[in-house]
């Protein structure tokens, strides 16, 4: 088990003498008792979660027979993300992760459960569903700050790979059943079994894992706002760690377009409404099961050396498959994209996702991760508001494909500039400024400018 004191480990380091290169199995990966409590908290909070937003767009629908409202009460998921959560998820440095998982997860149950009553109105729904969102980044935060402590380097990258893919899965097994049992049954049981997956989430966690001492005790603690700046400072003044910031928020903007333009994309393809309906499931489901077959294959059949050569061709092969959707004749031709695009980003997610973490000090993940989670938010919530914009004034294929192109250009620069340095090993007591200074890797000795890639 990782120590809680730990510093950063330099991300090309994560497979040393020490520790095996060859791929980690699930057997090994689940052998580790807390990281199953972890897992199968996820699961129940990802099954509840999705099913609840779908339910709860059926129910603002049918009680307002409004689009917008209905949208809306989706788009909600967003906003305390791109508000405030960098702040909020700051919190879960101050006390112990096990602790600020359970209380958000118990503290989330309560307005979840409010929406479900019978009579509830539309403006109130969003309100609650707004307030129990802000459990979301503190939550969310202290999971990722947890993994590291869990799990070794080798297990690390392949359980955020299993992370990733069971969400994918979870997101859209959660939306087709939450559809379901809101239209043939009732959407209120889909919101209540969201709450009650809250609380089934907390006692996972309660009974099977270890309490730890908070990564920031009182005596290191400063103003919030203060420490929230700390993880920007740390994330954009790295440059590993920039690095994949900018490959991360650059990709979302890619990924998160068949999801957000389905339903114009699939009109494009056929004039019955009637026959629309198969042709946009298509195209949203596309790329979260490319995602799952990506990251499965990827985490369980390739090495983590193996995985960070695979880093530069993955981030290219992302947006070129989707600028080929320009092109496309037939919905079937865009989710074949689509998905190829989702394996694509499913392989090079988690091993983004395991250098950043590894390269992180101790005391600082959290914060980390809300920034990223925040510029992740951001960007989606951008991306999909300005192409669907554009495409007020040209058609989706054309706005996707040129969209696409930008984000090739912009992958091929990143991959171009990527350090092969990673952060140098600091004590979690230094500054963050201190812990941002970066030592060259194997490329040290070579000449000036040149990089071991």
């Amino acid at each position: 088990m990782s120590d809680d004191r730990r510093a950063a480990q330099p991300a090309h380091r994560a497979g040393d003498a020490a520790e095996p290169d060859g791929p980690v199995t699930f057997r090994d990966l689940f052998a580790v008792r807390e990281y199953r409590a972890v897992y199968f908290s996820l699961v129940v909070n990802w099954l509840g979660d999705y099913l609840a937003r779908a339910a709860i767009t059926v129910l603002v629908y049918q009680q307002s027979d409004s689009v917008l409202l209905s949208a809306a009460s989706f788009a909600i998921s967003y906003l305390p993300w791109i508000v405030g959560g960098p702040v909020l998820a700051a919190l879960a440095e101050r006390y112990p992760y096990r602790r600020v998982m359970i209380v958000a997860d118990l503290t989330r149950a309560v307005p979840i459960a409010l929406i479900a009553l019978p009579g509830m109105p539309v403006y109130a729904i969003l309100i609650l569903l707004f307030v129990a969102m802000l459990g979301a980044p503190p939550t969310q935060a202290a999971r990722s700050a947890l993994l590291p402590l869990i799990l070794d380097r080798r297990r690390l990258v392949s359980g955020l790979a299993v992370n990733a893919s069971t969400s994918q899965a979870a997101q859209v097994f959660g939306y087709l059943v939450g559809a379901f049992i809101a239209t043939s049954i009732n959407a209120r049981l889909g919101i209540a079994l969201d709450a009650v997956s809250f609380i089934i989430s907390a006692a996972i966690i309660a009974l099977w894992v270890h309490p730890r001492p908070a990564a920031a005790g009182p005596d290191h603690r400063r103003h919030l706002l203060r420490e929230t700046g700390e993880g920007f400072r740390l994330v954009f003044g790295t440059p590993l760690l920039r690095s994949i910031a900018l490959m991360v928020f650059g990709l979302t903007t890619l990924t998160i377009l068949p999801e957000g333009l389905a339903a114009g994309w699939a009109a494009v393809f056929d004039k019955d409404p009637a026959a629309r309906g198969f042709d946009q499931g298509l195209i949203m489901a596309a790329g979260p099961v490319g995602f799952v077959i990506g990251g499965l294959v990827v985490g369980r059949l390739v090495s983590q050396p193996d995985r960070i050569r695979l880093v530069k061709p993955l981030a290219v092969l992302t947006p070129l498959a989707l600028a080929l959707t320009a092109f496309a004749p037939n919905a079937t031709t865009v989710a074949v994209l689509a998905a190829i695009s989702g394996v694509a980003q499913g392989g090079l997610m988690p091993t983004l996702n395991g250098e950043f973490v590894l390269a992180l000090p101790h005391g600082y993940r959290a914060r980390a991760y809300a920034v990223m989670q925040g510029g992740v938010q951001f960007t989606q919530f951008f991306a999909v508001v300005a192409t669907g914009a554009l495409a007020q004034f040209s058609s989706i294929p054309l706005v996707v494909g040129l969209w696409s192109l930008g984000g090739l250009a912009l992958m091929v620069v990143l991959v171009v500039r990527r350090p092969a340095y990673g952060v140098a090993e600091v004590p979690v007591t230094d500054t963050p400024a201190r812990a941002t200074r970066v030592t060259p890797g194997p490329a040290r000795h070579r000449a000036a400018g040149k990089l071991d890639r």
